[in-house]
Order: C-alpha cells, then sequence, then structure tokens
C-alpha cells in the first residue's frame, strides 16, 4: 500500500518537485479534455457536414436503421466532442463518446482483423473518455461555473 499525504495523491519521491507538479496538475488535465474533445470535433465535422455518409459503414457493422445511427455517430463526435472540450455535461457526452469508441475498437480489431495496431487509437480514446466520465470535469470547465455535474 501507497504511503500517501493526501486520498488522491502519493508521497513525492523528491518533495520539492510538488511545488512544481501541484499547479500545472489541473492545467493538465483540462489540456487532456480540451485536446480529446478537439479530437473529436476534428472526426465530426466531415461527419455532422454529411450525416447520413457514414450510414452504408454503421450498417456493415449491425446498426440498423443506418439513417439513425449515422446521424448519432456524427452529432456524438462534433457536438459530444465540442461538449467535453469545453466541460459541460462532460460525464454524459464522454459516455457517449465511450461507447463510439468501444464500438470502433470492435470495427477494427474484430471485423477488420487489425488486432492491436488497427484499435490502438480507439482504445487509447476509449481510456480517456472512460478517465472523464470518472472524473467528470474539473475547475476550469462549463460545469464548474454552473456548480454542478451529471
Amino acid at each position: 500500500m501507497l504511503d500517501t499525504t493526501s486520498a488522491e495523491r502519493p508521497r513525492l519521491i523528491i518533495p520539492a518537485l510538488g511545488s512544481i507538479y501541484r499547479p500545472l496538475y489541473e492545467l493538465a488535465e483540462t489540456i487532456l479534455r480540451v485536446v480529446a474533445g478537439g479530437a473529436l470535433v476534428t472526426h465530426g465535422i466531415v461527419k455532422i457536414q454529411n450525416p447520413l455518409g457514414a450510414q452504408g459503414m454503421v450498417e456493415s457493422i449491425g446498426f440498423y436503421p443506418g439513417e439513425v445511427w449515422s446521424i448519432l455517430l456524427a452529432a456524438t463526435e462534433f457536438f459530444g466532442g465540442i461538449l467535453i472540450a469545453i466541460g459541460f455535461l462532460t460525464r454524459p457526452a464522454a459516455l457517449a463518446a465511450f461507447f463510439l469508441l468501444c464500438v470502433t475498437v470492435y470495427f477494427h480489431w474484430i471485423l477488420k482483423s487489425e488486432g492491436w495496431a488497427g484499435a490502438e487509437k480507439s482504445v487509447l480514446w476509449a481510456a480517456i473518455m472512460l478517465f472523464f466520465i470518472i472524473r467528470g470535469s474539473n475547475s476550469q470547465s462549463v460545469d464548474a461555473k454552473f456548480g454542478r455535474q451529471f
């Protein structure tokens, strides 16, 4: 068991580094949230411009009706990415993105037989979304400005 100075963080080997890490803790988490949300937006911007464009692809992996799932895919990536980036309704948006990313892991790993090499980015993104499902957003978010989170 780790000897900790608080309930959340282990004691540092070099305690003097705490003065460097402490002010960057929230900033690092915010950067992760903004980058992850922004990455989803960049994938979703093409899809939101043609929300039915992925209809054939989603039906090919078993999601019917394709029109509905294609629109949900576009909305999750684009609008969900924006919500995650700004930290508004962070947990529900991250949950939707997590589901989407689990499907992409299945698509690349199983259906396309690409294994880890094909699914690696989706696994990483899914892990990041799982972090935000559990953690929510921090003090540098719209959720914090409202004083409430899911």
